[in-house]
Parts: structure tokens; C-alpha cells; sequence
């Protein structure tokens, strides 16, 4: 039997995640269903258990319910712990198993499809929300020699670096503060590109040779053209993200790594 899988949001006819597992199934030959799942905003729980009463496997999870499908989770990774969000459940037998690829997905991306090595780097991470939040504990694996944490709402900046104190060098507070500092690696983790703006970041704030990388994707993206402006001498969207990311729920669910590079070829050929 086709084993069956999706992914719940809401919205969630913007996804590209059907197509992105199609090519994994078919490169692969995994014999996979996957589709959208249009969850009631106040009907998460009963949609999963729905799907899974009907013989599904497996789910992603995107906004709003990722919050959500932590609470729901049985058994979580220590990368869903970190992120306190999950965006990858698994049924595995009667256990609902909740994980997190978002913060692996971005380093896959930056470190191997982009070819910048974190390590030793300085970071700016903008965002203090669950997109940053997923990514922290990932960045800090990779041995940066320093990563701030700046947000609109310095308490908040603040909280998620008091959150992973102890496991790097780390620091929080607003884009004010970091005035006259520079960054080889800045990662746009906030909203603003969504409404066609960019986080108040001071000028100056990249390096000769750093990347600019936005976790959205689409076209006329805000931060990267800002950046562009500034000098920045490389910059990126979240597509190759996003497909990482679905590779690792992939591998999770079916124990077999799909190659990543055709796919993001093929989400910027649309």
C-alpha cells in the first residue's frame, strides 16, 4: 500500500512541500502519497488524528501549528525540545514522535549548498520568534565566534539568548545596539519580508565578504535587496531551506536521504 503523508497549516495552498516530496518519492522509488491538509485553526489535534485514523504516517507542520504539534507530541528530539516547536510528527506505532528540522535544514543550506563555513564566523541572527528560536541551538553547534540575537522587541532578543546560555557565545538586545559592529553571516529569521520591508538594522553592518541570507523565499524579497545595497557580497533566500528541511523529514520517515540539489533546481526553474 502507498503509505501517506502530508503537510497542515493553514493557509496552506501556497505550500510547495507536495512537490518537493514527489521528487524525493520518485528519486527514491518510495512508494509515497503526500498532499495538503488544511487544519481548522482551532481544529489542529482533531485533523492529525483524523489523518492518522485514515492510514496517514506522517505530517509536517507549518504556521500557525507548530506550537501546537509540540504540545501534541509524545516523544520529541532534542532538537524540538530546543526549539520548543515541532514541524515533523512521525505516528510510530501508538507513539506520536515530534521533531524539528528547520535549524538543520538552514545549516545543510548555508554550509554545504552555499559553501560558507560557520565556524569561527560572526552571526547576526534578526528575530527573536519561532523561526529564530528553531535555529539557535543549530547555529551554535556550528562553533561560531559569536552569535547576537537582535529584535524589534529587546526582552525578547534577550530571553531566547538567556534560553541557550552556557552552550556558545551568545548575546541578546536590539538592532541599536549593534550599531558600528559587523557580521559575516546575517540571517533575516523575521517577518519583514512578508509586508515588503527590512528590521531596523544600522548601515555598515556587513562585512567585505558576507553573506545575507532571508529564511523566506519568493521573489523581491526586502533584506536581500537592502543588502545588495549595503555591499553584501552574497545573498540568499530560504529555498534551499526548505527543501533541506523536507529532506530531513524524509530520511525521518523513510530512512533514506534524497539528494537535495535537482530539487532546489527545480523550485527556482518554476
Amino acid at each position: 500500500m502507498t503509505d501517506r503523508y502530508a503537510v497542515a497549516g493553514n493557509p496552506i495552498a501556497h505550500s510547495k512541500s507536495p512537490f518537493i516530496h514527489a521528487q524525493f518519492a520518485r528519486q527514491t522509488s518510495q512508494d509515497v502519497q503526500y498532499e495538503r491538509l488544511l487544519a481548522p485553526l482551532d481544529g489542529f489535534r482533531a485533523a492529525v488524528e483524523n489523518f492518522r485514523a485514515a492510514g496517514g504516517r506522517g505530517l509536517n507542520v507549518t504556521l500557525p501549528f507548530k506550537l501546537e504539534a509540540f504540545e501534541l507530541a509524545q516523544e520529541r528530539s532534542d532538537r524540538a525540545a530546543d526549539a520548543q516547536a515541532v514541524n515533523t510528527l512521525k505516528f510510530d506505532g501508538s507513539t506520536l514522535y515530534g521533531d524539528n528540522t528547520d535549524g538543520v535544514g538552514l545549516l545543510r543550506d548555508i554550509e554545504h549548498n552555499l559553501g560558507f563555513a560557520i565556524q569561527g564566523r560572526s552571526v547576526l541572527l534578526m528575530g527573536a520568534g519561532g523561526a529564530a528560536q528553531g535555529v539557535v541551538g543549530p547555529l551554535l553547534s556550528a562553533r561560531p565566534e559569536r552569535l547576537v540575537i537582535a529584535n524589534r522587541t529587546v526582552e525578547k532578543a534577550q530571553r531566547l539568548a538567556q534560553q541557550f546560555a552556557g552552550r556558545g557565545p551568545l548575546s541578546g538586545g536590539g538592532y541599536a545596539a549593534i550599531a558600528g559592529q559587523q557580521f559575516d553571516l546575517v540571517i533575516n529569521a523575521t517577518a519583514a519580508s512578508l509586508s515588503d520591508s527590512v528590521p531596523d538594522l544600522p548601515e555598515g553592518v556587513f562585512t567585505r565578504d558576507a553573506l545575507a541570507y532571508d529564511m523566506m523565499y519568493g521573489k523581491g524579497l526586502a533584506f536581500v535587496e537592502f543588502a545588495n545595497s549595503q555591499g553584501a557580497a552574497r545573498v540568499a533566500d530560504g529555498i534551499g531551506m526548505l527543501v533541506e528541511q523536507a529532506a530531513e523529514s524524509f530520511f525521518i520517515w523513510r530512512g533514506v536521504r534524497p539528494q537535495t540539489t535537482p530539487v532546489i533546481a527545480a523550485l527556482r526553474a518554476q
